[in-house]
């Protein structure tokens, strides 16, 4: 062969050899790059092609699947779709997924490697999806919803003992069934969501950090027992009323004139929810202990999964002394979520040991058989059992003498902190209703309950944590010892 033919070959030979190496690494290491496009439509063709698994709550489904006559065979229906929203969250033919369907949308449709036997692989036949099964109480979750009603708000309910989430309710909310498919009513109910001026896709249970007011104090009261600020919730504090913030010339004053606020006790001014006292606390704590102790219940954690990424709760860094003080009766830039608050009620009920919040018990096969099961995991230790039970005891005679007494529920003993949290330039927004809550039946059995209602039809002045959040915790509690 001569010179130049030679080369040519050797050149043709190379770039067959090229041409196989990319269509190797195409066909191998990039392969899931291109299946797992969303844009590459034999996705959602095969994620659609048979029923998808659902989401169970107390062991029955709440999601469901009906055939279509499109392209893509199958689409998501739910049962109570508004109910369990903030649970489920949504998948759409059109607009993706959210939250546990789209956490869990491998297990669902089916392309889960687990849930391949050998002769799904030899037949490269995608099996029957799984099932996701949380941890909601269909009972908590109704009384939750329905006690909300028609206010904007959002409300939990935990097992203080291993973090199971028992209720998570968020309102107003939506169906996720009406945009499920492909059609143009399923184009314009996604419109008419995304226009809602009240935000109904939001979860604001665990995705709005709003300032907690008031329901703060448990926090601060907890890092002055922690810090040996007081030996206990029944010695007299140093505090003024009214009370001049440090460095300044206001004058921080409570809500009652007639409070017995003035060098109160903790319990007393839990009961009477003192503002002068928690404020001038946290002044003398300072900023980093007040800080410390806020993020062993949680706060300042912007990683915290349930498995739903929770959204941060903050108490803030570099406050001078007057804004600390602020900062002690929750407001200035304090913001937590419901979930934060009721992380905060179920570690003071659980003995100070704090349980990371989760929301799926298990997954499972089409056939029931258990893939993985999600066991309780310890967050932390919040507090020592001592400060855990004097906190326990104040925020019980909240309930029985206090701003809590709506909460009480005969046959249980249960412990709160109400919360009224201003907002807005010159306070001018709506005041924020919060109450914090436990509930025990003295048989081993407790829950810890967190409610914040945002806007309701009350008029400003009739607007309080006791009287509009403390009524729905109340239904949460009961329906969970009941």
């Amino acid at each position: 062969m001569n010179k130049p033919l030679r080369r040519v070959s050797v050149f043709c030979i190379l770039l067959i050899l090229a041409l196989l190496a990319w269509v190797t690494w195409l066909q191998g290491a990039k392969a899931s790059t291109f299946t797992d496009d969303p844009h590459n439509p034999r996705v959602s063709i095969a994620k659609y092609a048979n029923p998808l698994g659902n989401i169970l709550v107390d062991g029955q489904p709440v999601t469901g699947s009906t055939a279509t006559d499109g392209t893509l065979k199958n689409k998501r229906t739910y049962k109570n779709g508004p109910l369990y929203a903030p649970v489920t969250g949504f998948t759409s033919q059109i607009f993706g997924s959210n939250q546990l369907e789209s956490l869990y949308g491998d297990l669902l449709d089916g392309s889960d490697s687990r849930l391949q036997n050998p002769g799904d692989a030899l037949t490269r036949q995608r099996p029957k999806g799984g099932d996701v099964a949380t941890t909601i109480d269909s009972e908590v979750q109704k009384a939750g919803y329905e006690a909300l009603g028609n206010k904007t708000g959002a409300a939990v309910a935990l097992d203080p003992a291993t973090g199971k989430i028992l209720g998570m309710v968020s309102t107003p909310s939506y169906d996720p069934g009406k945009f499920a498919g492909s059609g143009s009513t399923d184009q314009k109910a996604w419109q008419d969501l995304s226009a809602d001026k009240k935000h109904p896709e939001v979860n604001r249970a665990l995705r709005q950090p709003l300032p907690p007011g008031s329901t703060f104090k448990l926090v601060v009261a907890a890092a002055a027992l922690e810090n040996g600020l007081y030996s206990s919730v029944d010695e007299a504090t140093d505090s003024p009323d009214p009370y001049v913030l440090p460095g300044t010339r206001t004058t921080l004053k409570n809500e009652s004139a007639s409070a017995p606020c003035k060098n109160a006790t903790i319990r007393t001014a839990l009961q009477y929810s003192c503002n002068t006292v928690f404020a001038k606390m946290a002044a003398d704590l300072g900023q980093d202990k007040v800080r410390a102790q806020a993020e062993k219940f949680g706060f300042n954690n912007g990683k915290l999964d349930t498995p739903v990424r929770a959204g941060k709760s903050l108490y803030p860094q570099g406050m001078d002394k007057a804004q600390t003080a602020l900062s002690g009766i929750g407001q200035f830039d304090d913001t937590a979520t419901p979930l934060q608050m009721a992380m905060v009620a179920s570690a003071i009920a659980n003995g100070g040991d704090l349980q990371t919040p989760q929301m799926v018990d298990k997954l499972t096969d089409s056939g029931g058989n258990t893939l993985q099961r999600y066991a309780p995991e310890k967050y932390g230790k919040a507090v020592s059992q001592r400060t855990a039970e004097q906190l326990q005891s104040s925020m019980e005679t909240v309930v029985n003498e206090g701003t809590g007494s709506k909460a009480k529920i005969d046959g249980l003993t249960v412990g709160g902190k109400t919360g009224t949290a201003q907002h807005g330039v010159d306070n001018e927004g709506t005041p924020y209703a919060w109450f914090v809550s436990y509930a025990k039946d003295g048989k081993g059995h407790q829950v810890a309950v967190a409610v914040m209602v945002e806007d309701s039809d009350a008029a400003r002045s009739e607007i309080s944590g006791g009287g509009l959040a403390g009524p729905v915790a109340k239904a949460m509690m009961k329906a969970a010892l009941s």
